[in-house]
């Protein structure tokens, strides 16, 4: 992929995803299973070229070490996704950061950016955490 081509809806859903896990500088395994996982079970995904994760992946890195890199990933994010699936980003989102079973005060303040770039309303925001919180309890 280089500068010029366009994401597709999944590929931004993909680069959210690798974004939040980021986040705190710290990749968990539970993360990129639950990544795999999504992409590779749930519907919106289901024609896309499981491939792109790694490219996707580069592309995230690459922008986090420019000093304006996360705007300019939530501007071709903004880009290539319909609004429509604005919720399901934030979903997806959510469940990344839940899959290691707990939410640092860097992933939440990414939840918190991802929630106003896309215009999540905050009710339906607390509705979609509280089933990532519901959907990864232990024992």
């Amino acid at each position: 992929m280089n500068d010029t081509t366009p994401l597709s809806a999944q590929d931004s859903l993909v680069a959210l995803m690798i974004a939040v896990s980021a986040a705190d500088a710290d990749i968990r395994t539970s993360e990129l299973v639950k990544i795999t996982n999504i992409v590779n079970n749930l519907p919106v995904f289901g024609d896309y070229d499981a491939s792109h994760i790694s490219r996707m992946s580069e592309l995230v890195f690459s922008l986090f070490d420019q000093e304006e890199g996360l705007d300019a990933l939530f501007g071709l994010i903004r880009e290539a996704l319909p609004e429509r699936l604005n919720e399901t980003a934030y979903a997806l989102s959510c469940d990344v950061c839940a899959a290691d079973g707990m939410i640092g005060e860097t992933e939440a303040r990414m939840l918190e950016e991802i929630r106003y770039e896309l215009n999540i309303d905050r009710l339906h925001a607390a509705a979609i955490e509280r089933g990532a919180r519901a959907r990864h309890m232990t024992m």
